[in-house]
């Protein structure tokens, strides 16, 4: 079952209802001190389980104290400095920068200067469905070895990501009840964040996954995708079926088909929606509600894609 996705506003300037704010929204392990009396926080957040994209500008010198955090949190700042300390160094951090606010078990202290940030909080399990390794060849959990931040191109990479990732929520009917949108959006973000932050999550191919790369692991991967297209099944949901590395069923659909686990799971899932394009009455279903239920979030990218394949347009099928 899904969880539903939350649409949040927040507006004070009372610091007692702000503190209660943040710790029941962040973590309860988080003490606040403004730096000058009646300041204004104001918040926005969309929530949909696996990750939060948020908006937040305040009009004070705030300090933070935080001592456990779950998840992963990632800043870009708009307008604000930060200052973030932990284990005895500090960072500074100015607009347009993006850097890790947190790391699992690790606590730290902020100075927020008056302006506003963009928050992403993911949940560090979404981390693993991206992450090459197998876990048993993995050399403990996923860590992330420097905070950023990160130089203005790969900066600008994150924002577009945040930004697209954004859009789609806001865009697709009901999103609560489209999963196959919402953990592709989840890992879209797991996987930028790997890509931009320094981390321990990407090995290279071993012997084994050489060797794990047969016609054998393929069919048992393709019979899972098969099986539970319709479910938000992962790279690493596939592997594991397959009994085999992540990094292994990648290599078996390279050199065996020329594609990857993930780009196999849409041709399927774009078949799925065809049949359903076929079957469905126009004057009860719309071409977006069926692609959106297959995990096409994108309008446009779903037509391209379909035409491509079936020569006409999605729209020509559902009114045939």
């Amino acid at each position: 079952m899904t969880s539903p996705v939350q649409t949040r506003g927040f507006d004070s300037r009372d610091p007692a209802a702000i503190h209660r704010f943040l710790a029941s929204t962040y973590t309860p392990d988080l003490r606040i001190r403004a730096g000058e009396a009646g300041y204004h926080l104001v918040h926005q957040r969309v929530d949909t389980g696996p990750f939060a994209l948020a908006t937040t500008r305040q009009t004070a010198h705030l300090d933070i104290q935080v001592g456990q955090m779950d998840g992963l949190v990632v800043c870009r700042t708009r307008t604000a400095g930060i200052s973030r300390a932990s284990e005895g160094s500090t960072h500074l951090f100015g607009p347009g920068d993006a850097f890790l606010v947190t790391r699992p078990g690790e606590p730290f202290h902020l100075r927020w200067e008056p302006g506003e940030v963009e928050l992403c909080v993911l949940d560090v399990g979404v981390l693993t469905q991206v992450a090459t390794a197998a876990t048993a060849r993995r050399p403990g959990q996923i860590r992330f070895t420097d905070l950023g931040g990160v130089n203005p191109l790969l900066a600008r990479q994150w924002q577009r990501t945040t930004s697209y990732v954004s859009d789609v929520v806001a865009s697709i009917p009901n999103a609560s009840a489209q999963p196959l949108v919402i953990g592709n959006a989840a890992r879209m973000l797991a996987a930028a964040a790997l890509a931009i932050f320094p981390n321990t999550a990407f090995t290279d191919e071993t012997v084994e996954d050489r060797r794990d790369a047969s016609t054998a692991t393929l069919r048992r991967a393709v019979a899972f995708m098969e099986e539970n297209a319709d479910r938000d099944i992962s790279a690493a949901d596939i592997a594991g079926a397959a009994a085999v590395s992540q990094r292994a069923v990648q290599l078996a659909f390279r050199r065996h088909l020329g594609t990857t686990p993930m780009a196999y799971l849409r041709r399927i899932r774009l078949d799925r929606a065809h049949h359903d394009l076929v079957r469905a009455d126009p004057r009860q279903e719309t071409v977006s509600a069926i692609a959106s239920r297959w995990g096409f979030a994108s309008h446009s990218r779903f037509t391209a894609r379909y035409h491509a394949s079936y020569g006409v347009p999605p729209r020509e099928t559902l009114n045939a």
